[in-house]
């Protein structure tokens, strides 16, 4: 077997599969920028920002799996190499160096808003074609609003 058959209708698939693809490289280079951002931070917040990075990463390796997963079982063929990342992310990447504990936080609130009005958009897009991979959506984003909410409450 070459390919595997999508339940869904060939239109809803390109967009259910694209969706699910933009998602997935979001969520990798999410984890990506976390753990560069936990490797190289520094400051009076250093351990808990360091756990909170922790948790963001878990959770966006975990569900870029899961969004692979449901690319694969609808036909769509994932793509999760690094060319896929750099090339299709919406991530805002961190500059280099040491990173203060202050700048990570505003980093991580600018970077999960962008991920979350992404993320909006796909459980538009997926409202009518496939209500499974809409749900999907709206579980990641549910996951990346608290955290969204938590780094906000650092800057308070």
């Amino acid at each position: 077997m070459t390919s595997i058959s999508s339940p869904l209708t060939d239109d809803a698939q390109k967009i259910v599969g694209s969706a699910l693809q933009d998602a997935l490289v979001d969520l990798l280079d999410l984890s990506l920028v976390g753990k560069q951002a936990h490797w190289t931070l520094v400051g009076k917040q250093f351990r808990s920002i360091h756990l909170q990075l922790d948790e963001v990463v878990d959770a966006a390796r975990e569900y870029s799996d899961t969004v692979a997963e449901r690319a694969a079982a609808v036909g769509f063929p994932p793509d999760g190499s690094a060319r896929a990342i750099s090339q299709g992310s919406g991530v805002p990447q961190l500059s280099g160096g040491w990173q203060r504990d202050a700048d990570v936080v505003a980093h991580f609130v600018t970077a999960l808003k962008s991920v979350i009005e992404r993320m909006r958009e796909r459980i538009s897009v997926t409202d009518e074609p496939d209500p499974v991979s809409q749900d999907l959506f709206i579980q990641i984003t549910a996951v990346l609003e608290k955290q969204y909410w938590m780094f906000q409450a650092e800057q308070a």
